[in-house]
């Protein structure tokens, strides 16, 4: 499979000099998105995750499928004031501004094995800040695992010591 034809260049956007990279021909294509999970599935396996994590908002899509397919549960890291009990929040930023995220407080709990998963990796502040609120929760981290990673980005090396697993590397 040919990942690359079910990802669209899109320039400018969501801002002047931003290269979107948009999946969702690849969303809307069962067999593509089909392969593309048993592709992000396949080198977590070894890690023995006992909960997926998936970042707001195409995170949802991949990691809950990632979820279903290691049967594991699933863990949403939200944008602020979107969970409706007590949270832990996590500011960061990223190639075009300043976010957050949020998990519930009681999401996980100490001994808990956490798989990160999202659409892209760029600059790596949204993953970093996902990592925190991990560890915040007493719980680790063992990997994480995107679509894209955009390399040129360097976003890795705010990751250090976490696995990192992507399908595409641009």
């Amino acid at each position: 499979m040919i990942f690359t034809d079910f990802v669209q260049d899109v320039p400018d956007f969501p801002k002047p000099g931003i290269l979107f990279r948009d999946i969702t021909p690849l969303l809307s294509d069962p067999h593509a998105f089909h392969q593309a999970i048993e592709a992000m599935t396949r080198p977590v396996s070894p890690l023995h995750a006992t909960h997926v994590m998936g970042i707001e908002s195409r995170g949802f899509i991949f990691g809950a499928a990632l979820a279903q397919r290691l049967e594991l549960g699933f863990v949403p890291a939200r944008k602020p004031r979107k969970l409706p009990r007590p949270t832990y929040l996590e500011a960061y930023g990223l190639e075009y501004g300043d976010d957050s995220l949020e998990i519930h407080k009681d999401a996980f709990k100490p001994g808990d094995r956490v798989l990160i998963v999202d659409d892209v990796l760029a600059t790596g502040g949204t993953a970093a800040a996902a990592r925190k609120l991990v560890e915040r929760s007493g719980a680790s981290a063992v990997g994480l695992t995107l679509f894209i990673e955009l390399a040129d980005l360097t976003g890795r090396e705010k990751l250090a010591g976490l696995p990192v697993f992507s399908v595409l590397r641009y």
